[in-house]
């Protein structure tokens, strides 16, 4: 198994290096480039085998692609993608087994695991995830598996999507603490008034939170981000173990994300950030539109028995000018998340039901 860090670099390896792809659908060894029709078998064709046959392959219009169907043990370093069109980043599932459960591990929209959760690209300049000019989306959690991993994309839209994607993962021996790569998306279109929206429940078992990605549509006028997020562990009922003291403290900014001058300021850094700041355009676009990380990788956030992440839809009321005070209050904002954990069982039973087109749509 490889060793993080640059050190590891310099030291002798026992696993084996393999990569799947449009161009070696098995990820075979000598595997590669022996394509001989494809999606670049017309703009190749007085170039041959071994030159862009296959690059890309097309989803039909309710189809689901295998993208992976690998033998372990292993682990899977680095998923690589891109679409065509853009809208398919919110109507497309992204899928993984592990161990040959019929339950997902991950059921995802594909923008959203890579925290480009409202079809239009945001940079993502951090350390696990990084999406790239134009719709170039990486991730870099480490996925291990024991004895067979799988990963699928189902095509939710009525027209065809083209991907282009490259698994690369390595064959060896996987430690035996090693657990399990969740993530699971949710909605709440909107946030019935008065009430929080949920990231995740029903966890149980032991494992690891890893990282929150929040597609946020603000609904009301005023600054929107006031809201806590809870960590409610290992038998928590009404109060939670971990509780934050706002919405942009959590990602790590502060004071409303607004710089003197400038308003709302986008920022990526290594474990956190505003990467996505979408306002109306006064014709079409409307409400302010917000993508935010953060990931736990330095700081994770450790449970042993279950698991349960809330966030609040609450703001700051107008409080001048209407004989009012200055107050929190409850919003019905659109908040879509995607949570991140390591878990200790290869399925888990509380992951939300698959959600529809309709569910998926960015309005």
């Amino acid at each position: 198994m490889t060793t993080f860090g640059l050190d590891g670099l310099s030291r002798k390896a026992r696993a084996v290096s393999r990569s799947i792809s449009a161009e070696n659908f098995t990820g075979a060894k000598s595997g590669g480039g022996r394509a001989t029709e494809g999606t670049g078998a017309v703009a190749a064709s007085r170039l041959g085998p071994g030159w862009k046959i296959s690059p890309s392959i097309d989803i039909a219009a309710g189809g689901t692609a295998t993208l992976a169907d690998i033998e372990g043990p292993g682990t899977i370093r680095h998923l690589w993608c891109t679409t065509a069109p853009h809208a398919a980043w919110r109507s497309t599932l992204l899928r993984i087994h592990w161990e040959g459960e019929e339950t997902p591990a991950v059921e995802v929209p594909l923008g959203d695991f890579f925290c480009n959760g409202w079809n239009t690209f945001s940079q993502v300049s951090s350390v696990p995830v990084a999406s790239n000019p134009n719709g170039g989306f990486n991730a870099y959690w480490p996925m291990p598996f024991r004895r067979a991993a799988r990963i699928t994309l189902e095509n939710l839209s009525a027209e065809t999507v083209t991907l282009y994607y490259q698994v690369d993962y390595e064959l060896g021996e996987v430690p035996e603490d090693s657990t399990y790569f969740h993530a699971q998306w949710r909605r709440s279109h909107p946030v019935p008034f008065g009430e929080e929206h949920t990231l995740l429940e029903g966890v149980t078992g032991a494992g690891s939170y890893v990282g929150t990605y929040l597609a946020w549509g603000v609904n009301s006028p005023g600054w929107w981000g006031e809201g806590e997020l809870k960590f409610f562990m290992d038998g928590d009922d009404e109060f939670p173990t971990i509780c934050g003291t706002g919405t942009e403290d959590y990602f790590g900014g502060a004071w409303n994300f607004d710089v003197p001058g400038q308003g709302y300021t986008a920022y990526t850094t290594p474990y956190l950030g505003l990467n996505q700041i979408l306002r109306p355009d006064g014709l079409y676009s409307s409400q302010q539109r917000f993508g935010m990380y953060r990931w736990h990788i330095l700081d994770p956030v450790h449970f042993s028995e279950d698991l349960r992440i809330t966030v609040q839809s609450l703001g700051i009321g107008p409080g001048q000018g209407n004989g009012l005070p200055h107050r929190y209050r409850h919003t019905s904002d659109d908040i879509a998340s995607t949570a991140l954990f390591y878990l200790d069982s290869p399925s888990s039973a509380s992951l939300p039901r698959t959600p529809d087109l309709l569910t998926l749509e960015v309005d």
